[in-house]
């Protein structure tokens, strides 16, 4: 059991959301959001690439800080650095491809091999991998680690399958919606292991958002609807602030204290 003095860090620094069917459609909704908002401050508001990396890596620099000394779960806080780390994770793997040519494949297998590698030492670390037991600051930092890891490696891996091997951005979102579902069959009828699912999920999740956002964004020419990255990132940002609303007004999307 846990004394009086453990239950008070424990609420203190449990500030990971339960996952629940809101955290999966504004998680979606934040990596639609890295990838179109990326994409607008660099070429809309020609921020250029290295410009738009420097100002994202400032905010996302700043709002962690907040995070990690926050004492409690606070949505707007956590879902504001998932967004950020969301465009930075987007803007890592663009600066290595556009910027220093490094192919899309090893940029894939790059990230890859990171985020096994965290897993591996926050593992070894912890002996544990779940999201219910974040609740010490290497835990947390872990986590955030992991979660930078995985949007980079969404990111590198749509653009593959999307651009590199000319899937196109329908056929990329439906690839890895199946696999998403696929993942949901296996937990749910299989019982398979509950941490392993939802890491699986939540990689699959960033290039299924990242193919979302450029058919949305991208003009017809190039294979997408054509609405643009600024009326698709007003769009799923104006969303992802109404259901962090309504969550904050309900109290809901909490996870419990542990026992």
């Amino acid at each position: 059991m846990l004394t009086e003095q453990d239950h008070t860090l424990t609420r203190m620094l449990n500030k990971v959301p339960e996952v629940t069917l809101w955290f999966w459609l504004i998680k979606v909704m934040a990596t639609t959001v890295g990838e179109t908002a990326a994409d607008f401050l660099n070429v809309n508001l020609h921020f250029g690439l290295t410009g738009t990396s420097a100002v994202m890596a400032i905010l996302l620099g700043i709002f962690m800080v907040l995070q990690l000394r926050a004492r409690q779960y606070v949505p707007w806080l956590y879902w504001l650095v998932v967004v950020l780390i969301s465009v930075v994770g987007t803007l890592i793997s663009d600066n290595l491809v556009d910027n220093l040519g490094v192919p899309l494949q090893a940029t894939t297998a790059l990230f890859g091999v990171a985020l096994i590698a965290t897993f591996i030492i926050w593992y070894a670390k912890e002996r544990t991998l779940s999201i219910h037991t974040i609740v010490t600051i290497r835990r947390e930092r872990f986590y955030w680690a992991a979660i930078l890891f995985t949007f980079a490696l969404g990111t590198a891996a749509g653009d593959l399958l999307a651009e590199g091997l000319n899937l196109g951005y329908a056929r990329s979102a439906l690839l890895f919606g199946g696999m998403i579902g696929v993942t949901v069959l296996a937990y749910y009828l299989f019982r398979a292991n509950s941490v392993a699912c939802f890491w699986i999920a939540y990689i699959l999740t960033r290039p299924l958002g990242a193919s979302c956002g450029d058919l949305l964004a991208q003009p017809a020419a190039n294979g997408g609807l054509g609405l643009g990255t600024e009326v698709t990132s007003v769009l799923f940002l104006t969303s992802i602030a109404a259901m962090v609303i309504y969550l904050s007004m309900n109290r809901r999307n909490r996870i419990a204290d542990a026992d």
